[in-house]
């Protein structure tokens, strides 16, 4: 039972490690990609 619920434990932290990093790199894309439109879209009306 030990060695069981140690193992469900690695899983669950492993998943969540990944989960986080998977969440941050695609909240920076996301920024990075409207930070762009909106630069576009600056440039679009100033001309």
């Amino acid at each position: 039972m030990n060695d069981q619920l140690r193992t469900i434990l690695i899983i669950i932290v492993l998943v969540s490690i990944f989960g986080l990093l998977v969440f941050i790199f695609v909240k920076n894309y996301i920024k990075s990609k409207i930070n762009t439109l909106v630069k576009e879209e600056k440039e679009k009306k100033l001309k």
